[in-house]
């Protein structure tokens, strides 16, 4: 690979706090597919179960990124709760609170996101860049549909 150790040793950083702020995004969503309860459970257990499967693939992704620079994914909750800048919630709140979390999650994500873009661009590494900027894509979307659900 075209890239120095460094340069590997600061996407690899970046990707793998992206990989813990997805498994700790991608746990939340199960607590809450689990759990959500109301009238509204069976559109919000359908759209959790949507999201919650398409972080699965993200993270194997985000993973396997990881490993063409030769290192080693986080692969313990553990390291997940230290790398991570998003929260578990423990607690089961109501559906129009958990798309406010999950809003929050998002934003958070997506600024994330960005800071990988930004450093595979000016690393040439754009099989992040286009992996990143997918993410962005699907998260924008999650934003503007769970947006229009809390209104």
């Amino acid at each position: 690979m075209r890239w120095t150790a460094e340069e590997r040793k600061r996407i690899t950083a970046s990707l793998n706090e992206l990989l813990a702020n997805y498994q700790v995004h991608y746990q939340k969503l199960r607590n809450y597919h689990w759990n959500v309860t109301g009238g509204d459970f069976f559109d919000v257990h359908e759209k959790l179960e949507l999201q919650y499967t398409e972080a699965q693939a993200n993270i194997d992704l985000i993973a396997e990124r990881i490993r063409v620079f030769r290192s080693r994914p986080l692969s313990t909750y553990a390291e997940y709760l230290k790398e991570s800048t998003l929260k578990e919630d423990p607690t089961v709140p109501e559906s129009d609170q958990m798309m406010k979390n999950l809003l929050a999650d998002y934003v958070t994500l997506v600024d994330r996101l960005c800071e990988t873009v930004d450093l595979s661009l000016e690393l040439s590494d754009s099989g992040t860049e286009r992996m990143a900027k997918g993410f962005i894509e699907q998260l924008e979307k999650h934003h503007w549909m769970v947006s229009s659900f809390t209104k």
